[in-house]
């Protein structure tokens, strides 16, 4: 009686697991930041964009959301389709010239003639939260390579707010693709709250020796 009910066992296991691993319960959502339709003057220039900076849970495989407990939660079946990392910088590097015409490359730079600046966006929040709206906020940082003396560099924040007319890892992807598109905007601009910084050439040493020649 026992080995006949082995099988059967068996049987009903794999087709468990069969259900559990379905590819088809699983979604995959990409962002996709939607054509801006304004034009900004360019003020980049040629500017690498570093690896953006994530919080953990958006940095996740998996959608993250915000329940009215304040819990940030995710489900397994609800996956982003490229690393988010990567794909938000892709993504806003592309949406940022499109916007203004700058040449924004995600590093490692690939051309032969280096960037004229270097740009670092450090991600504080990117969630869906409960009050129906998608918050993306954080600094981003635009430094001059400075090697002529007289660049400029800026530290800005941004504070992003997308409202959401439904919930779901649909209506996330597209409200963080709103988002970023904006986000764009604002640092084609150079504009949001914060410094202003001249670059400034160090001083050369008193004791330095003259070149040879």
């Amino acid at each position: 009686m026992m080995h006949s009910a082995l099988p059967l066992l068996a049987l009903l296991g794999t087709s468990l697991l069969a259900a559990c691993s379905n590819p088809e319960d699983t979604g995959r959502y990409l962002i996709d930041p939607p054509t801006a339709g304004v034009q900004v003057p360019n003020r980049l220039g040629t500017a690498e964009l570093k690896d953006v900076s994530l919080p953990e849970y958006a940095g996740d495989q998996e959608v993250a959301y915000q329940t009215p407990d304040g819990a940030v939660r995710s489900n397994p079946d609800d996956l982003w389709a490229d690393s988010p990392s990567r794909a938000f910088t892709t993504t806003l590097a592309r949406a940022i010239g499109e916007v203004s015409g700058a040449t924004v490359i995600g590093e490692p730079w690939p051309l032969a003639q280096p960037p004229a600046r270097r740009l670092e966006v450090r991600v504080e929040r990117a969630l869906a939260g409960a009050d129906n709206s998608y918050r993306l906020s954080g600094r981003y940082f635009v430094s001059d390579d400075g090697l002529s003396g007289g660049g400029t560099n800026h530290a800005r924040s941004f504070d992003i707010r997308v409202p959401m007319t439904a919930q779901g890892p649909a209506a996330t992807a597209a409200a963080a693709s709103q988002a970023i598109s904006l986000l764009a905007q604002q640092i084609a601009q150079l504009s949001g709250p914060g410094a202003t910084i001249a670059t400034t050439v160090p001083a050369g040493n008193e004791f330095e020796l003259p070149p040879l020649f």
